[in-house]
Protein backbone atom coordinates (compact mmCIF):
# COMPACT_ATOMS: atom_id res chain seq x y z
CA UNK A 1 0.00 0.00 0.00
CA UNK A 2 2.52 2.73 1.84
CA UNK A 3 5.26 1.28 -1.16
CA UNK A 4 2.84 2.13 -4.13
CA UNK A 5 3.58 5.58 -3.39
CA UNK A 6 7.09 6.24 -6.13
CA UNK A 7 6.46 10.20 -6.06
CA UNK A 8 7.50 9.83 -2.23
CA UNK A 9 11.19 10.63 -2.90
CA UNK A 10 9.85 13.65 -5.07
CA UNK A 11 7.94 15.04 -2.72
CA UNK A 12 10.92 15.27 0.02
CA UNK A 13 13.16 17.06 -2.60
CA UNK A 14 10.75 19.73 -3.23
CA UNK A 15 10.57 20.18 0.84
CA UNK A 16 14.40 20.15 1.43
CA UNK A 17 14.45 22.96 -1.35
CA UNK A 18 11.97 24.85 0.06
CA UNK A 19 12.86 24.61 3.63
CA UNK A 20 16.56 25.17 2.34
CA UNK A 21 15.92 28.87 1.05
CA UNK A 22 13.86 29.96 4.35
CA UNK A 23 16.61 28.72 6.60
CA UNK A 24 19.41 30.92 3.89
CA UNK A 25 16.98 33.71 4.26
CA UNK A 26 17.46 33.42 8.09
CA UNK A 27 20.72 33.32 7.78
CA UNK A 28 21.24 36.68 5.35
CA UNK A 29 18.72 38.81 7.66
CA UNK A 30 21.51 37.68 9.99
CA UNK A 31 24.21 38.81 7.89
CA UNK A 32 26.07 35.40 7.86
CA UNK A 33 28.84 34.69 5.26
CA UNK A 34 28.26 32.42 2.41
CA UNK A 35 29.56 29.48 4.31
CA UNK A 36 27.15 30.41 7.24
CA UNK A 37 24.22 30.74 4.66
CA UNK A 38 24.43 27.69 2.70
CA UNK A 39 25.45 25.64 6.49
CA UNK A 40 21.89 26.77 7.66
CA UNK A 41 20.23 26.40 4.49
CA UNK A 42 21.49 22.77 4.45
CA UNK A 43 20.45 22.26 8.66
CA UNK A 44 17.17 23.81 7.52
CA UNK A 45 16.05 21.67 4.26
CA UNK A 46 17.42 18.38 6.01
CA UNK A 47 16.89 18.43 10.40
CA UNK A 48 13.79 17.45 9.91
CA UNK A 49 14.53 14.43 7.96
CA UNK A 50 17.86 13.44 10.20
CA UNK A 51 15.79 14.10 13.21
CA UNK A 52 13.09 11.69 12.09
CA UNK A 53 16.01 8.90 10.81
CA UNK A 54 16.88 9.36 14.23
CA UNK A 55 13.52 8.69 15.71
CA UNK A 56 13.56 5.42 13.51
CA UNK A 57 16.54 4.13 13.55
CA UNK A 58 17.14 4.49 9.92
CA UNK A 59 21.01 4.99 9.80
CA UNK A 60 23.02 6.94 7.94
CA UNK A 61 20.60 9.79 8.43
CA UNK A 62 19.23 11.12 4.39
CA UNK A 63 21.09 14.48 5.96
CA UNK A 64 24.42 12.90 5.17
CA UNK A 65 23.83 9.78 3.12
CA UNK A 66 21.33 10.71 0.15
CA UNK A 67 23.48 13.02 -2.56
CA UNK A 68 20.48 14.24 -4.43
CA UNK A 69 19.47 15.68 -0.91
CA UNK A 70 22.47 17.22 0.04
CA UNK A 71 22.39 18.89 -3.37
CA UNK A 72 19.08 20.15 -3.28
CA UNK A 73 19.88 21.82 0.40
CA UNK A 74 23.12 23.55 -1.49
CA UNK A 75 21.27 24.68 -4.08
CA UNK A 76 18.34 26.31 -2.10
CA UNK A 77 20.78 28.04 -0.08
CA UNK A 78 22.76 29.32 -3.07
CA UNK A 79 19.43 30.08 -4.82
CA UNK A 80 18.56 32.59 -1.54
CA UNK A 81 22.48 33.72 -1.59
CA UNK A 82 22.46 35.46 -5.19
CA UNK A 83 18.81 36.37 -5.51
CA UNK A 84 17.75 37.37 -1.84
CA UNK A 85 17.59 41.03 -2.67
CA UNK A 86 14.92 40.24 -4.69
CA UNK A 87 13.81 37.22 -2.88
CA UNK A 88 13.49 38.96 0.60
CA UNK A 89 10.79 41.22 -0.80
CA UNK A 90 8.93 38.57 -1.44
CA UNK A 91 8.22 38.15 2.32
CA UNK A 92 4.57 36.98 1.86
CA UNK A 93 6.21 34.22 -0.88
CA UNK A 94 8.56 32.75 1.66
CA UNK A 95 6.24 32.63 4.32
CA UNK A 96 4.13 30.37 1.81
CA UNK A 97 6.93 28.34 0.89
CA UNK A 98 7.91 27.66 4.17
CA UNK A 99 4.22 25.93 5.24
CA UNK A 100 4.23 24.10 2.14
CA UNK A 101 7.70 22.40 3.61
CA UNK A 102 5.68 21.93 6.38
CA UNK A 103 3.08 20.25 4.71
CA UNK A 104 5.25 18.26 2.86
CA UNK A 105 7.48 17.15 5.66
CA UNK A 106 4.78 16.23 7.95
CA UNK A 107 3.55 14.11 5.54
CA UNK A 108 6.63 11.90 4.30
CA UNK A 109 7.96 11.80 7.74
CA UNK A 110 4.26 9.86 8.50
CA UNK A 111 4.80 7.79 5.74
CA UNK A 112 8.08 6.95 6.22
CA UNK A 113 7.24 6.15 9.74
CA UNK A 114 4.51 3.79 8.70
CA UNK A 115 6.83 2.02 5.81
CA UNK A 116 9.01 1.14 8.86
CA UNK A 117 5.98 -0.34 10.75
CA UNK A 118 6.00 1.76 14.07
CA UNK A 119 2.88 1.97 16.02
CA UNK A 120 0.22 4.71 14.52
CA UNK A 121 1.19 6.72 17.86
CA UNK A 122 5.25 6.88 16.97
CA UNK A 123 3.89 7.58 13.68
CA UNK A 124 2.16 11.13 14.35
CA UNK A 125 5.24 11.46 16.61
CA UNK A 126 7.79 11.42 13.94
CA UNK A 127 5.61 13.22 11.40
CA UNK A 128 5.23 16.45 13.47
CA UNK A 129 8.58 16.00 14.79
CA UNK A 130 9.50 15.75 10.73
CA UNK A 131 7.49 18.85 9.51
CA UNK A 132 9.00 20.98 12.36
CA UNK A 133 12.50 19.71 12.92
CA UNK A 134 14.42 21.64 10.18
CA UNK A 135 12.19 25.02 11.72
CA UNK A 136 13.41 24.32 15.17
CA UNK A 137 17.04 23.80 14.14
CA UNK A 138 17.13 26.77 11.96
CA UNK A 139 15.54 29.09 14.58
CA UNK A 140 18.63 27.40 17.55
CA UNK A 141 21.30 28.47 15.01
CA UNK A 142 20.61 31.76 14.21
CA UNK A 143 19.83 32.41 18.27
CA UNK A 144 16.09 32.76 17.89
CA UNK A 145 13.24 31.02 20.60
CA UNK A 146 12.23 28.25 17.89
CA UNK A 147 8.64 29.50 16.46
CA UNK A 148 6.85 26.16 17.40
CA UNK A 149 7.81 26.86 21.16
CA UNK A 150 6.56 31.13 21.18
CA UNK A 151 4.66 33.32 19.46
CA UNK A 152 1.86 30.68 20.28
CA UNK A 153 1.56 30.10 16.32
CA UNK A 154 -0.44 27.38 15.31
CA UNK A 155 2.52 25.79 14.01
CA UNK A 156 3.18 21.98 15.50
CA UNK A 157 -1.12 21.90 15.04
CA UNK A 158 -1.50 21.63 11.36
CA UNK A 159 1.36 19.21 11.20
CA UNK A 160 -0.33 17.07 14.14
CA UNK A 161 -3.66 16.38 12.63
CA UNK A 162 -2.18 16.18 8.77
CA UNK A 163 -0.04 13.64 10.59
CA UNK A 164 -3.05 12.13 12.21
CA UNK A 165 -5.12 12.17 8.67
CA UNK A 166 -2.18 10.46 7.13
CA UNK A 167 -2.04 7.55 10.06
CA UNK A 168 -6.19 6.90 9.62
CA UNK A 169 -5.94 6.77 5.73
CA UNK A 170 -3.40 3.97 6.49
CA UNK A 171 -5.25 2.19 8.65
CA UNK A 172 -8.20 2.80 6.43
CA UNK A 173 -6.14 1.45 3.47
CA UNK A 174 -6.99 4.49 1.59
CA UNK A 175 -3.70 6.27 1.07
CA UNK A 176 -3.60 6.65 -1.98
CA UNK A 177 -2.06 10.03 -4.52
CA UNK A 178 -5.25 11.93 -4.04
CA UNK A 179 -5.58 11.72 -0.35
CA UNK A 180 -1.85 11.93 0.05
CA UNK A 181 -2.16 15.51 -1.73
CA UNK A 182 -5.02 15.65 0.18
CA UNK A 183 -3.36 15.57 3.45
CA UNK A 184 -0.39 18.09 2.56
CA UNK A 185 -3.35 20.47 1.02
CA UNK A 186 -4.51 20.32 5.05
CA UNK A 187 -1.14 21.11 6.71
CA UNK A 188 -1.11 23.68 4.58
CA UNK A 189 -4.20 25.48 4.55
CA UNK A 190 -4.30 24.93 7.78
CA UNK A 191 -1.06 27.07 8.76
CA UNK A 192 -1.87 29.85 6.08
CA UNK A 193 -5.35 29.78 7.55
CA UNK A 194 -3.66 30.93 11.41
CA UNK A 195 -1.09 33.23 9.58
CA UNK A 196 -3.80 35.26 7.98
CA UNK A 197 -6.40 35.24 10.38
CA UNK A 198 -4.07 35.50 13.15
CA UNK A 199 -5.11 32.27 15.15
CA UNK A 200 -3.04 31.37 18.15
CA UNK A 201 -2.94 28.53 20.54
CA UNK A 202 -3.80 29.74 24.46
CA UNK A 203 -1.11 31.31 26.62
CA UNK A 204 0.32 30.44 30.53
CA UNK A 205 -3.08 30.23 32.31
CA UNK A 206 -3.38 33.19 34.89
CA UNK A 207 -6.01 31.85 36.98
CA UNK A 208 -9.71 32.47 37.51
CA UNK A 209 -11.07 36.46 37.36
CA UNK A 210 -10.69 38.50 40.63
CA UNK A 211 -14.02 39.45 41.99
Amino acid sequence: MIADLPYEPLLEILGVYVSAMSGALAAVRKQFDVFGILVLGWATGLGGGMLRDVLIGAVPPVGISDWRLIVTAVAGGLTMYFFHPRLERARRAIVMLDAGALAIFTVVGTIKGLELGTTATAAVVVGVMTGVGGGVLRDLLTGEVPVVLHHRQLYAVPALLGSSLVVLLWWWDRLDPWTVAASVLLVFALRVAALRFRLTVPGPWRGFPQR
